[in-house]
Order: structure tokens, then sequence, then C-alpha cells
């Protein structure tokens, strides 16, 4: 496969608005489309052919590497007019193989992302770590690359973005922006992030925190009055405050609590859903802010389980939102379809929440048969066999549904915050 082969191909793989490729040996070209993984009319590809894409692809200073010693490799490729590419060169059963992800030239807007609006508060902050996080193929790297943009273009900062590979490319605007390569520029995030300390640097990318040595360099660089952004693996807010205490020797775990407490200005946890008219994917994000009692839960241990509670409290008050709110809000716009909104069940709790909570199920079905008084355990039961939980806020009986198979709110008395069950009529759910 010669480098014009291998260029149309890509520019195919734009138009179609794929977000991977996939070259090995034996099989076809694939692409990632919409989240699925689809074949298309090439022909299947040799040993050669996948050499070939290697060294095409492999960048300047790199030409002269050994293919028959490579094991994997990252780095980045461009079409000029089309994209950037994201590639990893790896090999498999004796051949090379590699997957390339597609970053646009352009970096998206915050809006253009549809983002909610709170992860835009972000910006403005001045010191401090903020994190973004979510599976792989979630969309970190693109919004981070959003909001170290939106910072680009209204603030006047010198950023500093350490990358392995670099994604997207940054046109400095109002700041300055500095982008250095693992492998290239430097030889790995711990040590450009030391030297980043000593550039007089305002805002940090670090593109992802992998080990101890970065995390450690990271709580550093907040700690001394910089804005830091980074990503994690981790599906949200409680889960990524734990991953970043545990990957700490246990004795130094206490201390770690308190750096992470002071230093954490928020975390951004999302998920790539598939739109209701399936023209695309939405992100359905989690979004906490280290509030004084976010603060106290990363403190103690004990109480860090307690963040999504705090986050549903929160929600008016500092523009936070769990998963459960973003997911429904989605679905009531009808942006995601029923089957994408469902959301694991969960054993309500007998305590008072400060939240509601429905049980839906097909009216003809569930609908007389439950009383207007409902014990916990018997609600309890009802989630076991598969009813969905749908956080609204308090208030009134009926939750702002749109859905007409509404059975069950839990709500909390605004004066004594009594747990009381209520079943709304259906002329009531009608009407919302």
């Amino acid at each position: 496969m010669d480098a014009n082969t291998l260029n149309r191909l890509l520019e195919f793989a734009v138009e179609r608005q794929a977000s991977d490729l996939h070259f090995k040996v034996g099989d076809p070209p694939l692409l990632r489309i919409k989240s699925i993984l689809q074949p298309h009319d090439f022909p299947k590809l040799t040993y050669q052919d996948t050499r070939d894409i290697a060294q095409i692809v492999l960048p300047y200073g790199l030409q002269d590497i050994d293919l028959d010693r490579l094991k994997e490799l990252d780095f980045s490729y461009s079409v000029p007019g089309t994209a950037r590419f994201r590639v990893n060169v790896y090999r498999q059963r004796g051949t090379l193989a590699a997957v390339m992800r597609i970053v646009p030239f352009e970096v998206p807007t915050l809006q253009e992302l549809e983002l909610p609006g709170c992860v835009g508060d972000f910006v403005s902050e001045e010191r401090g770590l903020v994190l973004v996080t979510g599976v792989t193929g979630s969309g970190k790297s693109t919004t981070l690359a959003s909001i170290v943009n939106e910072i680009n273009v209204t603030r006047r900062k010198h950023i500093i973005t350490i990358e392995d590979p670099i994604e997207f490319l940054f046109r400095s605007e109002v700041s300055s922006i500095s982008q250095r390569e693992i492998g290239a520029d430097t030889d790995g995030f711990a040590t450009a992030l030391r030297a980043a300390l000593r550039q007089d640097p305002d805002i940090i990318m670090v593109g992802e925190m992998r080990d101890t040595e970065t995390i450690d360099v990271a709580l550093k660089a907040a700690e001394t009055g910089h804005l830091v952004f980074s990503t994690l693996h981790t599906s949200d807010a409680p889960r990524t405050v734990n991953r970043l205490i545990a990957v700490f020797p246990l004795e130094q775990q206490r201390q770690v609590r308190i750096r992470l407490a002071e230093s954490l200005r928020g975390v951004i946890s999302q998920r790539l859903l598939p739109r209701a008219d399936m023209s695309g994917a939405v992100v359905a994000a989690e979004v906490m802010k280290a509030t004084l009692t976010i603060t106290d839960c990363i403190r103690d241990e004990d109480k860090t389980h307690l963040m999504r509670d705090y986050i549903i409290k929160g929600a008016d008050q500092y523009r936070m939102q769990t998963f459960d709110q973003h997911l429904t809000d989605l679905y009531l716009r009808g942006v995601i379809s029923r089957r994408r909104r469902l959301v694991r069940p969960r054993t309500l709790r007998t305590s008072s929440v400060r939240c509601v909570s429905a049980i839906t199920r097909p009216p003809e079905k569930l609908g007389k048969t439950l009383p207007s008084s409902l014990p916990p355990r018997g609600v309890r039961r009802v989630l076991r066999r598969g009813a969905l939980a749908l956080v609204g806020s308090i208030g009134s009986a009926a939750t702002r549904c749109s859905t007409s198979n509404l059975i069950c709110c839990r709500v909390s008395a605004a004066s004594d915050f009594a747990p009381r069950w209520v079943v709304p009529t259906w002329s009531e759910v009608a009407k919302v």
C-alpha cells in the first residue's frame, strides 16, 4: 500500500464520520462508526500492507526505526486538509497492526460538544486540579481540549500541554500555548511536569496521569498555585478520588487525602451514548465541584461514599449533577432513547434523601396495585424486579416527567424530612 492509497482511505473514513480505523493482517480495514466496528468493501490486508502503513505514518525522526523489533509505539499523523490521527502501531501474532483515532483540526467548543453549562465554570479557576474521567473512547481528550481552548480565547495565560502524542493542535489566541509531546520533546510525563514548573506556566494540561510519580508532581503543581488539568480512566467522582489515593503506599495515603482535599477543584466524569435518532453520540456527564462538604468527604475516607448524595443536594446551588440527573434530562428532552436511559436499579435507602425517585412500570400492570403509602422494603422489591430510578428535585408528589407510566415517587417533606410514599393520579402525571 502506498501513501496516496492510505490517505484516500483516511479521507473516506473522515467523510463517513468514523472515529477509529483498524488495520490488521488478514482483515480488511475496519471503521468504527457510531460506536460500531464496521467492515467495508476493501481488500484484506497482507503482511506487507500493514508494514507499509506503519512505515508511511511513522513521524520524521523515527523513519529509521527497525520495524522487525517494534512492539508498540504511539505517535500522530496528519493528512493536510483532512484531519490529524492519533496512531498506535503494535505487534500481534508476529505481524504489525495499527489503530488510528481521528482528531479534527478544529477544536470543538463546549457548546458544540453539548456539555453541561457547569463544565464551563472550570475555565475561570485560578489554581488547583481539575480531572476529566471516563472509559477509553468516552471523549476525555476532546473535552479537555475544549476547556483549554476556551481559556486560550478568553484569558491571558501561559498554557503548557504535555501529551502522548499531541492530538489537537492549538493556535495561540489570547493565551500563549506550548505543546510538548512525549518522546519527541520530553522523556516522560513526570519529567515534563517538573520542567514545566520552571517554565512560568499558569495552566498545565497533562494528557494522562499514569503513575504515582506523575500524580505526585501534578499535586505539587496544583499546590504551588498552578491550574492543572488531566484525565483518568475512572467512571465517576468517588472512584476517581479512591484511585488517586490508592496508587500511593499505605503509609502515605492519609497525607495524600489531605493534599487532594486542598487541591482538587472538580471532576468531570463522562460517557458517550447514541442519540435517539442514531445521528451520532451525545455526552452524559457527572460534574462534581470541591465544595466544603465534598472536601470533607475527600479528607475522611469513611465519608467518600457520600459524595454522590452531596452532588445531588448541591445541584442547584453549586451547579453540580450526577449521571442519573443528566441521563434523565437527556431522555426528557428526547436526545436519547428510553433504552439508552436505563440505569442500574439501586436499593433505595430507608433514611430520608433530598431527591425524588420514581418507579416506572406499565400502568395497566402496577398502576392500581400500589397503595398510597408503601413501605420502603416493598419498594426495594419492586426495584429489584427491574424498575428504573429517575432522579429529579425535591418538591411535588409527581416528579417532572413526561412519561405516562409513572407509578410512585419517594419524596421528603420540606418541614421535617419525613419520608413518605405517594402515588400520583394519572391526571396529575398528564399535566406534568
